[in-house]
């Protein structure tokens, strides 16, 4: 019954000498988007769980556009060349507007990986070996973040003291943020300093049990 629609679809209906509709081709589209969805779902709700909400946007809005782009411009035969050449694009990016940690661009490179992958994986590929290769990207993180490191939260903050912010004075700023937030803090990152306000934004990084 399909590979009769899909022969009506193809010989009869056109616009502008364009297909209006190949059956396959959507079938293939819808299936592996869906994959793709999932995927950016599980990353960014079950391991990454970030409450910034302007990052989750931007994840899904760039997973599904880079997805696209990938899936409707292989189609002209692209492929791997397009593909490498869009990841170093976005692998370039710099938002000039707020401050990424490395963390946050990490996670948005994987969205951008998986779904190049999805999106150009040929028919080489089985359906299995790609629902591997997500579930493996997807495992890997999981471990990571949640049972070799788990309860590890960061927060931003504004800190008013830039001279321990040297590197030859990591101990006296992980002592003084230990006594001023009285937690632990495992890690901290440098943002944007003011030397005028003798002020910077950094970012620190805690186990969420002991901010209780």
């Amino acid at each position: 019954m399909i590979d009769l629609v899909t022969t009506i679809t193809d010989k009869a209906v056109r616009f502008l000498d364009i297909k209006l509709i190949n059956v396959g081709d959507f079938s293939d589209l819808i299936l592996r988007f869906g994959i793709n969805f999932l995927m950016c779902y599980i990353i960014v709700h079950c391991v990454y769980r970030s409450k910034k909400q302007n990052f989750t946007f931007t994840y899904y809005t760039l997973s599904a556009l880079v997805f696209l782009l990938c899936f409707l411009l292989g189609n002209v035969k692209l492929e791997l060349g397009f593909a490498l050449g869009l990841f170093a694009i976005f692998g370039i990016i710099r938002y000039r507007t707020s401050l990424i940690s490395i963390k946050e661009m990490t996670y948005l490179f994987v969205v951008i990986g998986i779904a190049v992958v999805n999106a150009l994986a040929n028919k080489k590929v089985s359906w299995a070996e790609l629902v591997f290769a997500n579930a493996a990207i997807a495992g890997i993180m999981y471990f990571r973040e949640r049972i070799i490191r788990p309860g590890l939260k960061e927060k931003d903050i504004k800190y008013d003291n830039v001279a321990l912010l040297h590197t030859d004075k990591r101990q006296e700023l992980f002592a003084d943020l230990n006594s001023r937030l009285g937690i632990n803090v495992e890690n901290v990152t440098i943002g944007d300093i003011d030397y005028i306000k003798d002020a910077a934004q950094i970012t620190i990084f805690y186990h969420e049990d002991e901010n209780k």
